[in-house]
């Protein structure tokens, strides 16, 4: 009798008594590795088809739980199972361009309408590409803003970056009807149900505005009854968005804040004068229990990951999107 057989990419091997991380170096596949004691991370893998030992899910984020990852070093399958690297083969959607909305001076929510069924989780980020000339060769990651179940379209937050070919095209071409193409969801910061009394806080700036709101407005829509707080920030006034359509969701409910921030110029109330993390560490000093999201600058979600786990957050309750630029010198 044979023993579990592992597939990958294709190609089929017996495991043997490795485990699937060791199994795939000694085929000569290349997967990152550091601590081989679970720790590290860095050989997170997909389970594509099958089941993994609850052993090789342990540490894990609930997000990445919810994504099938699991790590490649502590996995000894007892069955049949297949692989993939943790956003390999991501599939292609057709969709279409709906609509262009100025959200502020500098933001632009981009909304397309998939083709066929698509799903995701409010707070993820797709690729969006080809389709039209200007996204042939220009590839950019874009978060989600829509919330399953209360939007029916993809909802994207644009931000102008000076000569992008990909937001100059948003800004001054895109028009209903324009055809592009997407790649299914990913990414690890989105809201998972189960813990309704746990409180959220939620920290970005620019357009990091978007993911947040959706995981608010998501977990809010499934009758979560902790308290979600939201600080957003902008070095200047002019760069804050969603003002009012935030304002009407915590007058809906009474468990939801948001606080604006600015930190570039003197702000009076209701507008924080300072960045949002130093208005969310103000008000919650303490967050010991808390579930924390943070989406922006990079600088600002790295100094905010090590603060708030400071604060008190655990280290898997800490879920960061940071807004990387794009290799290219046109974005």
């Amino acid at each position: 009798m044979r023993g579990p057989r592992l597939t990958f990419e294709g190609r089929q091997f017996e495991r043997g008594e490795l485990s699937l991380l060791d199994c795939l170096l000694g085929q000569g596949v290349a997967v990152p590795s550091a601590c081989r004691a679970g720790v590290c991370q860095s050989c997170l893998m997909r389970v594509v088809g099958g089941e993994v030992p609850e052993r090789a899910r342990q540490g894990l984020s609930a997000t990445q739980l919810a994504r099938r990852l699991f790590l490649a070093c502590q996995c000894y399958p007892t069955d049949d199972v297949e692989v993939a690297r943790p956003d390999s083969a991501l599939e292609s959607h057709a969709a279409d361009v709906v609509a262009v909305r100025a959200l502020s001076d500098d933001i632009r929510e981009l909304r397309l309408r998939p083709r066929g069924p698509y799903a995701y989780h409010a707070g993820q980020f797709l690729q969006l590409r080809g389709g039209t000339p200007a996204l042939q060769d220009a590839p950019r990651n874009y978060s989600l803003a829509s919330v399953p179940g209360l939007d029916a379209d993809l909802l994207l937050h644009v931000a102008r970056v000076p000569g992008g070919r990909v937001s100059g095209w948003v800004f001054d071409a895109a028009r209903p009807g324009d055809a592009v193409v997407v790649s299914e969801s990913r990414g690890n910061c989105f809201h998972v149900p189960g813990s309704p009394a746990r409180d959220l806080l939620l920290i970005g700036t620019g357009s990091g505005l978007a993911p947040l709101q959706a995981i608010a407005r998501d977990a809010l829509r499934q009758g979560h009854a902790g308290r979600v707080a939201l600080f957003h920030g902008s070095r200047l006034a002019r760069g804050l968005y969603l003002g009012d359509e935030l304002a009407a969701l915590g007058a809906a409910h009474g468990n939801f804040h948001f606080q604006p921030c600015v930190s570039d110029e003197p702000a009076t109330a209701p507008i924080f004068a300072g960045t949002p993390l130093d208005a969310a560490l103000q008000a919650h000093p303490d967050l010991g229990g808390w579930t924390v999201y943070l989406c922006g600058n990079p600088a600002m979600v790295e100094s905010a990951r090590l603060a708030v786990f400071l604060a008190g957050a655990g280290s898997a309750a800490i879920h960061a999107d940071p807004f990387l630029p794009t290799a290219s010198t046109t974005t």
